[in-house]
């Protein structure tokens, strides 16, 4: 199956680098681009994009109003979007992620990994870079909500192991080194895992993780 691709960034040189290197891949397709988030919305609606690589910082639409509009609370037929940030300089990337980003990416990526991350994203999981996201979540748990002495009732039906999983998959952690840590296999990891998104009724990892931050457990 083909990948449908649209890059959305305001500088014409990382688009032509992206559409070179992406295009060389059999199962992707850069089907537009895009200089800012309106443009970029109108582009991935009408090309039917099944991933937008999304730069934060554009102009007019930013990169997190256009990612909300795509694949935000609400939105019939999503799309979903890979964040590419600088890091040293977006101070919103949570934001991103909680406007509906299936994950991020640096721009200094190697190309490897950027096409390995596109199709990570296409077929549904969230890209969770641990190394980047135990840095990013640090660096702006301060712009998330305060945690207040509510929690989710959901939570109480999360099962030791699975608050246990949960604890750790905000940390930033694979599921090959939450395996290691608890000392159980990997599918083993991925059951929990799911069960967790399942129970608290969450799109992907990346929500959880947020969810974890909003709730005082990381």
């Amino acid at each position: 199956m083909t990948i449908r691709l649209v890059l959305a960034d305001d500088q014409l040189l990382l688009r032509t680098g992206f559409r070179m290197i992406l295009g060389a891949e059999p199962d992707l397709e850069v089907v537009g681009d895009a200089a800012d988030g309106r443009a970029a919305v109108e582009v991935a609606r009408r090309q039917r994009a099944d991933v937008v690589l999304m730069d934060i910082r554009m102009p007019g639409m930013d990169g997190i109003e256009a990612t909300r509009l795509l694949a935000g609370p609400g939105v019939d037929d999503p799309v979903k979007v890979l964040i590419l940030t600088t890091f040293d300089l977006d101070e919103y990337i949570v934001e991103a992620l909680r406007a509906g980003a299936s994950g991020f990416l640096l721009k200094d990526v190697p190309p490897e990994e950027l096409v390995a991350a596109i199709r990570i994203v296409a077929r549904g999981d969230a890209l969770l870079a641990p190394s980047v996201t135990r840095r990013v979540l640090d660096r702006y748990a301060r712009h998330l909500p305060p945690a207040g002495d509510e929690r989710p009732a959901a939570l109480a039906e999360l099962t030791d192991r699975e608050l246990e999983v949960l604890k750790l998959v905000a940390r930033g952690l694979s599921n090959a080194e939450i395996a290691s840590e608890l000392d159980v296999s990997e599918a083993t990891v991925k059951t929990h895992v799911s069960r967790v998104l399942s129970k608290l009724e969450l799109r992907d990892r990346v929500q959880a993780v947020i969810l974890a931050y909003q709730t005082g457990l990381a």
